[in-house]
């Protein structure tokens, strides 16, 4: 089974790296004793995150996540890289390919399928929802340093 690797890491950040996009099918995901994904797999604990979890997956052509969910305080934001499939959403379902973003609220019942011939190849960000506000619209600060490369 294939891992991710760590890149770097310090006092403020981690960086990991997961090969390429090509590569993310060789990923399993366990689940459930007996029960793996395919094709996916988690970095928010790799990367020591702590406001949110992110996944990628690839689906080869003819497959599907194969259950609808729901969550109980996340919301989720799908990201398309590359492929064609098709998304639902409480029973709406709508064509997703490279440059599509889902956004998905808690109660949202989702689910996703590859509809191509090539692998559908997504970025998965899952944090809790109602939680941004307009003070965090304004959290950057732009630092008066100068860049050393």
């Amino acid at each position: 089974m294939k891992t991710v690797s760590k890149i770097s890491e310090g006092t403020n950040y981690s960086a990991v790296s997961l090969g390429t996009l090509d590569s993310i099918s060789e990923y399993v995901l366990p689940i459930a004793p007996g029960i793996e994904i395919p094709g996916k797999v988690f970095i928010g604990q790799s990367l020591k995150a702590t406001g949110g979890e992110i996944s990628f997956q690839s689906f080869a052509p003819g497959s599907e996540t194969g259950f609808l969910h729901t969550h109980k305080n996340h919301e989720e934001l799908y990201i398309f890289v590359s492929g064609t499939g098709e998304f639902q959403v409480d029973s709406t379902n709508f064509t997703v390919g490279e440059g599509s973003v889902v956004r998905v609220a808690p109660n949202g019942k989702r689910t996703v399928r590859n509809t191509g011939n090539t692998p559908l190849v997504m970025i998965c960000v899952q944090y809790r929802g109602n939680t941004f506000t307009a003070e965090d619209a304004t959290d950057g600060v732009i630092l008066q340093e100068k860049v050393n490369w």
